[in-house]
């Protein structure tokens, strides 16, 4: 029987493509390619679409170097909205900045090398990354110093926190000449810096040290403190933006790696619509996710679009369409991936929601205002006595 849906296998020979972007388009016909095909087809109609794109990325994307090869040139292009990460990330991105001298103080180094070897000779390593142990005292010195100043001595979001470091990083590089970072990069461009777990990274360990010191009367002020509260519900104002108020009244997201990063990304729907009761949040309508973890032992980082369709992280009308998990590496494919989406749709203006954040916050707590009813009702429930 004929099937009129059937889809014949067409492809273009690679020596008759003039880009990246027709690579991907014409060259990718089966098995992994098609499934790499199909995550660019969705970056490439969310972008078109003028979807705010947020970020998940997880591993140490700094340290390495990914960062200034292609993460900075994909949120220059204005396409972002605000990204997801670790602590560490943050942490690492500040070492180039300190480098007072000639080179780069990150080398190759092997991953099956003399490991006992390296740690005699204070050379610290990162997968094929290493740098002297040095780097890390000098970051924390440095760590130190800035979360000493006075504008450090109050309690911010983490959101604040990451865009006052930018700032002191960029500060660095231009005085020790070295290409600009993550974070400095993200200061420039108004792009909010979310960390899920931000204890978990030697950012908030100096925060810790200058604590410690302070309660051993060591020192005689130190105020610094984090607002978890007020950092999730900004990040929330963000997608509320995004689904009521942006061009395309819809969201995109790329997740590249999982852990807590990709969770802080994907919780602002549930955040919305199930804790705070508000009407018509949908999750995003555009998902892709690059991770090597399996999904059959049940981790959070394998979990594939679809299953958050149920938890309404992801928009259930378009999902089949718009979603897309990838078995993969992230570090392989970015780079031909940012490269190809650039070809297709250049730079736009950036959209600077962190320079935005008062008036997006004030929007979102009106919404909860006009929704009280609902939600003193839920402060009820039947607890059984101890």
């Amino acid at each position: 029987m004929h099937n009129d849906n059937r889809r014949p296998v067409r492809v273009r020979r690679i020596d008759e493509c003039g880009s990246v972007h027709e690579i991907f388009e014409h060259c990718l016909p089966a098995f992994g390619g098609a499934i790499l095909r199909r995550v660019y087809g969705i970056l490439d109609r969310a972008i078109g679409m003028r979807c705010p794109l947020t970020i998940s990325i997880a591993g140490p994307v700094t340290v390495s170097g990914q960062h200034q090869a292609w993460l900075i040139p994909l949120i220059e292009t204005g396409w972002v909205a605000y990204l997801s990460t670790t602590d560490a990330v943050c942490y690492h991105d500040g070492h180039r900045s300190l480098n007072e001298h000639q080179g780069d103080p990150i080398y190759e180094v092997p991953i099956f090398g003399d490991d006992g070897k390296l740690r005699d000779q204070g050379v610290i390593r990162v997968t094929d990354m290493g740098f002297d142990e040095a780097v890390l005292l000098d970051q924390d010195k440095f760590l130190t110093a800035v979360l000493s100043r006075p504008e450090f001595q109050k309690k911010m979001t983490g959101t604040e926190l990451r865009y006052r470091l930018g700032a002191y990083y960029g500060q660095q590089e231009v005085r020790n000449r070295v290409a600009p970072g993550l974070l400095s990069t993200c200061n420039r461009l108004g792009i909010p810096v979310f960390a899920g777990a931000p204890a978990d990274g030697s950012v908030f360990l100096n925060s810790m040290k200058l604590w410690a010191m302070k309660q051993a009367q060591l020192i005689p002020y130190y105020a610094f403190d984090l607002d978890l509260h007020a950092e999730v519900f900004e990040a929330c104002a963000y997608h509320y933006w995004g689904l009521f108020e942006s061009e395309a009244r819809a969201m995109a997201t790329l997740i590249l790696g999982g852990g807590v990063p990709k969770n802080y990304n994907l919780q602002p729907e549930p955040a919305l619509g199930q804790v705070l009761g508000l009407p018509n949040v949908r999750g995003y309508e555009f998902d892709v996710q690059i991770t090597t973890a399996p999904v059959t032992d049940g981790s959070l980082s394998s979990c594939p679009p679809a299953e958050a369709v149920t938890w309404g992280k992801v928009d259930k009308e378009t999902y089949q369409q718009s979603t897309e998990s990838l078995p993969g590496d992230y570090s392989m494919m970015m780079p031909f991936l940012v490269k190809a989406l650039m070809e297709k749709h250049g730079a736009r203006e950036p959209l600077r929601l962190y320079e935005r954040r008062a008036a997006l916050v004030e929007s979102l707590r009106h919404a909860v205002r006009e929704n009280g009813e609902w939600l003193m009702d839920s402060l009820h429930y039947p607890i059984a006595a101890s």
